[in-house]
C-alpha cells in the first residue's frame, strides 16, 4: 500500500484532523450481477468477519421461523451450559408434553432420563421437538418461561423484529423471526460457542436405535457447509439458515418460504455460491496492534501508541483490494492522563468512494500525567505549535 500524509489545520473550534492517507483507489470496480433469482419470500446473505450485507430481499419481514426456532433454543442452552446452570451430562426427565409434541421427533420416551447432550443433538441433527420441549422444560420449568428466556435472549442480541412462543417453531400466533433477526441470532451463537456449534455439521445421529439423517442437504453436497438449521411448516414454508467456510471467509445466508426441500437447498446454494464468486474478506488490522504513534502532551511520556480494540475486516469485490482507502483522524492536542481503550480517533475505510468501515482509534496503554515541569514544558511547546 503507497502511504502518504497530508498537512494538519486548525478549525475554528481550536480543533484539527490529522489524515494519514493508505492506498489510492485506481479504477472503478466491476459491480457483481444482483442474485434476483432467488425463489424465497425473504433472504440475506451476509459476511461473518465484516458484518457486510451482500444481498437481500425483505430480510425485514417478520415470517413464521418453522424449525429455525429452534437455533434461539440451542443458543439459550448454549448460555446456560457457559454459566454452568447445568452441564452436558445432566439428565433430563422426559414430560407427557414432550413425548405427545408434533412434528419431527427424537422418538422420546415418558418417563425416561435423558441427558443433555443427546437432546441437544437430538434436536439439532434430528430437529427433533420432543427434544426441544424436553431442553426447554428442563431449563425454564415449562415452556412458557422458557420462550421469556428466548425473547430476552432475542432483545439483547438486537433482534428486534422477532417474538417466540414456543422452543421447537410449530405454528403459534406471535411467533415470529425475520431473515436479518436470524443472521444475527446465527452469527452469535457461531461466535460464542464453537464448541457447541460442530454438532450443526453432523449428518446423522442415532438414539433408541433409531438413526436420523441432518435435513440439511448442503452437508453431503458442499464440503464447506458445516450448518446450521432447515425448518418447515405450511405456514412457514421450507426454510434454512446455512454457514459455510471457505480459504478463511466465513458467509451466513438465510433463506425462508421456498417451495419444497430441493428448492431449500438449491437456492441457499446459490446464496452461498454467489457471495463466494463475487466477493473477498480481509483483516486489515489485528486488534491491539500499534497503527500510529501519536505526541502526548503533559504526560510522563512523550509518545502513546493508538490502534484497535477488535480485528478490522472489509468485504469487497473480488481482485479489487487495491481500490481499499483508509484514512486515520486523530484528535488534536492528545492530553494525559491517557486512558487505555479510550478513543483518541477514528480509521475509515471507504471503497469506490463510499464508506465501508469505520472503528475507534484507541490507546493500548495508559499514560499518567507528568510532573510540574513536564506539565509546564508541554504547555509551552504547546503555544509554539
Amino acid at each position: 500500500m503507497l502511504l502518504t500524509y497530508r498537512n494538519s489545520s486548525r478549525l475554528w473550534s481550536g480543533l484539527f484532523l490529522f489524515f494519514v492517507t493508505f492506498a489510492v483507489s485506481a479504477a472503478n470496480p466491476v459491480i457483481p450481477p444482483n442474485p434476483v433469482a432467488i425463489a424465497a419470500s425473504s433472504y440475506l446473505l451476509q459476511d461473518f468477519n465484516s458484518g457486510r450485507i451482500l444481498a437481500e430481499k425483505d430480510a425485514d419481514k417478520k415470517l413464521a421461523p418453522a424449525s429455525l426456532t429452534k437455533i434461539m433454543t440451542a443458543y439459550v442452552i448454549y448460555r446456560e451450559l457457559a454459566n454452568k446452570h447445568l452441564t452436558l451430562d445432566d439428565k433430563v426427565t422426559i414430560s407427557q408434553k414432550a413425548w405427545k409434541t408434533g412434528g419431527s421427533k427424537m422418538f422420546l420416551e415418558v418417563g425416561k432420563q435423558v441427558r443433555v447432550e443427546d437432546l441437544l443433538k437430538g434436536m439439532i441433527i434430528q430437529s427433533g421437538n420432543d427434544a426441544s420441549v424436553a431442553l426447554a422444560e428442563h431449563v425454564g420449568g415449562n415452556e412458557a418461561t422458557f420462550a421469556a428466556m428466548m425473547n430476552q435472549n432475542a432483545a439483547r442480541l438486537g433482534m428486534t423484529n422477532s417474538h417466540f412462543e414456543n422452543s421447537m417453531g410449530l405454528p403459534a400466533e406471535n411467533h415470529y423471526t425475520t431473515a436479518r433477526d436470524l443472521s444475527k441470532l446465527t452469527f452469535a451463537l457461531i461466535k460464542e460457542f464453537p464448541e457447541y456449534y460442530r454438532w450443526d455439521s453432523q449428518k446423522e445421529f442415532t438414539y433408541n436405535k433409531i438413526t436420523q439423517k441432518n435435513r440439511n442437504k448442503l452437508l453431503w453436497r458442499d464440503n464447506s457447509v458445516d450448518g446450521v438449521k432447515t425448518g418447515f411448516t405450511n405456514e412457514a414454508g421450507y426454510c434454512m439458515v446455512t454457514s459455510a467456510k471457505r480459504e478463511g471467509m466465513r458467509l451466513i445466508a438465510v433463506v425462508m418460504g421456498t417451495k419444497n426441500p430441493e428448492a431449500r437447498a438449491d437456492e441457499s446454494q446459490t446464496l452461498i455460491n454467489y457471495g463466494f464468486n463475487f466477493y473477498e474478506t480481509h483483516r486489515l488490522y489485528q486488534a491491539n496492534t500499534t497503527l500510529k504513534e501519536v505526541r502526548v502532551w503533559g504526560g510522563n511520556t512523550k509518545t502513546v501508541q493508538l490502534g484497535l480494540a477488535n480485528d478490522l475486516y472489509v468485504t469487497i469485490f473480488r481482485r479489487h483490494y487495491n481500490e481499499l482507502k483508509v484514512t486515520m483522524a486523530l484528535n488534536p492536542e492528545i492530553t494525559a492522563p491517557i486512558i487505555k481503550s479510550q478513543g483518541y480517533g477514528t480509521l475509515n475505510v471507504s471503497f469506490a468512494g463510499e464508506p465501508l468501515a469505520k472503528q475507534p482509534l484507541v490507546a493500548l496503554k495508559t499514560v499518567s500525567a507528568g510532573n510540574f515541569f513536564q506539565r509546564l514544558f508541554d504547555k509551552v511547546m504547546i503555544k509554539m505549535e
